[in-house]
């Protein structure tokens, strides 16, 4: 038995091969809605004979943040990626966080292929690609997105032939770009071509359709095929999300949105700048409106009140759940200091944060709006496919977080 060491975690490797799912965007009223339907028996396979749980995601509950707490096993704080998008204080720039040179610390991934491990490493979105891949190329990893799976090329990605492996790239707007990730990385696995697995899908079905949809239940159920035949290859399984998803508009199908930045503007004068971490360059799934904000004060702050009070006045606002200082949403979340705004605020289940009307197009959407960010996408499924040990089962009564699943799959499983 092999065994690593990352970011102060020690991970003892089985004679079994490990896949980890991260299934964007998966509320557990998806996986309720499916399973009481019949629409995924393999997962039922894994309920049964295995575990299911809850997990806290990292906050905020957006892609690039959990995604890269669950590969390098430590919250945000730790490896420096506190959203999709910030706004860099050095340089005076908005900058999306989708590269391997914003994250401060290594990813499991080098360190298992070195010990042995036939690592490969497919999302759905190519803007977590960078992360994922860093360090592991060079070790004869593999790394790929299925948004652009003919692209893949063996020098720079381990892997030159995606396509005759898994079938033709699809589309990134559609359910098949997330089956495609389970697809192919269960295609390594038969092929002897991989045997340690980060498959990690996309929420475009999630942001589109309710648990209920059959649209969603068909979508769910594509992805129980590809599960089912991971445990039939003999992996053990470990199933997570990053963030949840709950519907943000009215009752007249309106998005229910704070304009925040306009909002301050009005009260305070000019010069606050919002950030929407949630900002992407995948639009079309929610419009860059989600629930939590970074909030940079004016340059020029004389004549402001202090911050308390403006604190105070924007926990008024209809919507809004939480503002809190940097230094307090730092500690509480887990941020990284330098990268946040002078203060953070969310919103509640139902409502997203926006700058102002004339900077979002809410003409990309397609049909209603559903978004994450906040609290109440924070708690995430947590699946394994064999039963916990005693320690694992303790920690899982806890409060165990959803980057903890690399450890627990591969530490607390009981092999039978």
């Amino acid at each position: 038995m092999s065994s690593f060491t990352v970011n102060q975690r020690t991970y003892q490797l089985p004679d079994r091969p490990i896949a980890v799912l991260c299934l964007d965007g998966s509320a557990d009223d998806y996986f309720d809605a499916a399973l009481a339907r019949g629409r995924m028996p393999n997962l039922q396979r894994i309920v049964l004979a295995g575990f299911r749980g809850f997990a806290r995601g990292a906050m905020p509950s957006f892609t690039n943040v959990n995604n890269t707490s669950i590969v390098t096993g430590v919250p945000p704080a730790i490896h420096g990626v506190g959203g999709n998008f910030f706004f860099d204080t050095t340089t005076g720039e908005e900058v999306m966080m989708n590269s391997s040179r914003f994250v401060r610390v290594p990813t499991l991934f080098p360190a298992a292929q070195r010990a042995g491990r036939k690592v490969a490493v497919i999302t759905a979105k190519e803007k977590l690609r960078d992360i994922f891949a860093s360090g592991l190329i060079e070790h004869g990893g593999i790394a790929f997105s299925s948004e652009k799976a003919g692209q893949a090329a063996l020098a720079s990605h381990g892997i030159g032939d995606v396509e005759a492996v898994a079938g033709p790239t699809p589309e990134i707007y559609s359910g098949e770009a997330s089956v495609y990730v389970l697809r192919a990385g269960a295609e390594l696995l038969a092929r002897g071509r991989a045997d340690f697995l980060y498959l990690s899908t996309t929420d475009y079905m999630q942001h589109t359709y309710g648990p209920t949809a059959p649209e969603a239940l068909d979508f769910y159920h594509a992805l129980d095929v590809q599960i089912g035949r991971l445990l039939d290859l003999g992996a053990i399984v470990g199933i997570t999300a990053d963030h949840g998803m709950n519907s943000k508009q009215r009752a007249d199908g309106s998005p229910n949105v704070v304009w925040l930045e306009s909002e301050l503007l009005t009260r305070f004068g000019s010069g606050f700048r919002v950030i929407l971490p949630i900002t992407d360059p995948y639009v079309v799934h929610h419009g860059a409106l989600g629930s939590f904000a970074q909030v940079h004060l004016p340059l020029q702050a004389s004549g402001l009140p202090p911050l308390e009070q403006i604190l105070q006045w924007v926990r008024t606002l209809p919507g809004v759940t939480e503002a809190l200082d940097r230094d307090t949403a730092a500690r509480l979340m887990q941020l990284p200091p330098d990268r946040m705004g002078d203060f953070v605020v969310c919103s509640g289940r139902d409502t997203v944060l926006g700058r102002t009307p004339e900077y979002h197009n809410l003409k990309v959407l397609h049909g209603g709006l559903r978004s994450h960010g906040g609290r109440y996408e924070e708690i995430v499924p947590f699946f394994f496919s064999h039963p916990l040990n005693p320690t694992y089962t303790a920690l899982a009564a806890g409060d165990p977080r959803n980057f903890d699943i690399f450890d627990f799959t591969i530490n607390g499983t009981v092999i039978r």
